[in-house]
């Protein structure tokens, strides 16, 4: 997954004012205690940082 694809679903999924303080905001235990920009930044893979944020927030798996 690109970030830019990453960035779309975000936004599809939670509108583009709330994506930026789910990506930017929420701390993820399933990310070793970091944001979805800290992980992503730390190099954890864009697939994965989605999926973790699909599982906090119950986003369903036809749209994940």
């Amino acid at each position: 997954m690109r970030l830019q694809e990453f960035w779309s679903r975000l936004e599809a999924q939670f509108g583009s004012m709330r994506a930026q303080t789910v990506a930017r905001d929420h701390v993820f235990s399933s990310l070793g205690g970091r944001t979805a920009l800290d992980a992503i930044e730390a190099g954890l893979p864009v697939r994965r940082v989605w999926l973790a944020i699909c599982e906090e927030y119950e986003v369903p798996p036809r749209d994940r």
